[in-house]
Parts: structure tokens; sequence; C-alpha cells
């Protein structure tokens, strides 16, 4: 490849409009511009990887005492697409009717 960057052509079913391709002025690198970049680990400070190692350490769901397990059921269609009419959640109203029917 030469210095100079091709153009991709536009595509739809991305999420933007064909004015939206054009009014973009950000061509692509080049080659040469390419061979400039460096690792991020030598440009960012430390802090920043700390940072990252930091949030994917803690995203997700909070620790809870009793985590709720993975089973599988069995379940009648009708019995599904009851607890699926109430919306979002539906599982959870499903656990909620169990845990007031267990014995003991």
């Amino acid at each position: 490849m030469t210095g100079k960057a091709l153009k991709k052509a536009f595509e739809p079913g991305h999420g933007y409009t064909k004015e939206d391709w054009d009014a973009v002025d950000s061509p692509e690198l080049t080659t040469e511009e390419l061979a400039q970049f460096r690792p991020a680990r030598e440009v960012l400070p430390p802090e920043f990887f700390e940072g990252i190692e930091k949030a994917r350490r803690t995203r997700g769901r909070p620790s809870v005492e009793a985590p709720k397990q993975v089973v599988s059921i069995r379940l009648d269609p009708d019995v599904i697409a009851k607890f699926k009419a109430t919306g979002k959640g539906w599982q959870s109203r499903i656990n909620d009717v169990l845990k007031k029917a267990k014995v003991g």
C-alpha cells in the first residue's frame, strides 16, 4: 500500500445515512501514519491501565451472600406465556412464586 489511503464506500444498514457518511471528513490512516504508532503502554500513564484493571474487577453484578443458581426446569408453555406476558423480570416472578410455595 502506498501513502495514499483508500476511502471505503458507503454501505447501508450500519445505523447511519449516506448523508452522515459523506459529512464525515476522516480519511483512513496511511501506511506511514500507522508505522508511527506506538504501543499504548509506551504513551499512556500506568494509572490508566490500573484504572482499566480495577474496572474489570468491579464490573458486573455486585456480590451477594446467597447468589442465585442457574438451573434448567421444564415448564408448560401456558405457564411461561403467562409469566412472560407480565413483562421484564418474569423469571424473578417465577422465583417469587416458588419461594412462597416452598415447604418448611
